[in-house]
């Protein structure tokens, strides 16, 4: 979960086209929301790059992370 201070900095860097003023609750819940949705392709992606560097040091060590992990 990111902290009010983090969600208030990520909202102000966002560059909206607009002055927004959203209640700072809704903002976190929003935020919050998400990262959620984003939280299995961010993972899918973090694995296939560990297995890429599995893959340049031991074909055997990436093979078995993909094992492991499809399970």
């Amino acid at each position: 979960m990111l902290t009010k201070q983090e969600v208030t900095d990520a909202f102000i860097n966002a560059n909206l086209e607009e002055h927004y003023n959203f209640l700072e609750e809704d903002l976190i819940k929003l935020a919050n929301a998400f990262i959620e949705k984003a939280r299995p392709t961010i993972a899918l992606e973090e694995r296939n790059a560990c297995i890429e560097v599995a893959k340049a040091y031991n074909t055997l060590v990436a093979d078995k992370i993909m094992e492991v992990r499809s399970k």
